[in-house]
């Protein structure tokens, strides 16, 4: 498994930003656009870029906490 794969990232729209948000809440704020499947691609690199960036400069990661719906009742 890539060290992307153990963060959630998901896109949803944003009334009140009129625009589609990515987020990833365990590394980053959030980046946002018109088309959800650039914005999750986007994701996605910054994402990587960030985890990069923790890797390059010896830090540890931060743990993943974020946790999609287990069951659906």
């Amino acid at each position: 498994m890539k060290a992307t794969d153990r963060y959630h990232k998901w896109v949803e729209w944003s009334d009140a930003d009129s625009s589609y948000i990515g987020k990833c809440p365990d590394l980053i704020t959030g980046i946002h656009g018109d088309d959800p499947v650039e914005v999750y691609r986007d994701l996605c690199e910054v994402v990587a870029e960030v985890i990069a960036h923790f890797e390059a400069t010896g830090r540890d990661l931060p743990a993943s906490t974020t946790r999609p719906m287990r069951e659906v009742a």
